[in-house]
């Protein structure tokens, strides 16, 4: 393949911009697997009393053009009880409740999972 000298820069523009889009297409599958990961291993560990809770897990894709998707995990029904649970809160009656972490667990796992995957994926070729 032979480039001419007045090509070459929109040879070089073309070949960044491909690689670019591979890329974010790597990050958008990588990451949507890891949210689904997040997903289970939340609905897993969640306290449960009645269940409903845990059942409640869900990922919310944000899409961009051109850049990697955000993918929110959050809990659909019973978001306010996400701190209450996570942390603890007092009682209406005196005393406290003790918190029994769920969330961070899965954070900091999911997060470092996440990393590991895309350095891979990375090292061995978009």
């Amino acid at each position: 393949m032979n480039i001419q000298i007045d090509e070459l820069a929109s040879e070089i523009a073309k070949g960044l911009s491909e690689y670019s889009q591979d890329i974010v297409q790597v990050l958008n599958d990588k990451s949507a697997a890891t949210a689904k990961t997040a997903v289970t291993k939340l609905k897993a560990r969640s306290p449960k009393k009645t269940g409903k809770y845990a059942r409640s897990w869900k990922v919310n894709t944000e899409k961009f053009h051109g850049e990697p998707d955000r993918h929110v995990v959050y809990n659909g029904k019973h978001y306010w009880l996400t701190h209450l649970l996570e942390f603890g809160h007092a009682k209406a009656s005196g005393g406290r409740v003790e918190g029994k972490a769920h969330i961070a667990p899965v954070e900091e796992e999911t997060a470092d999972d996440f990393v590991r995957v895309v350095e891979e994926a990375l090292r061995h070729g978009v």
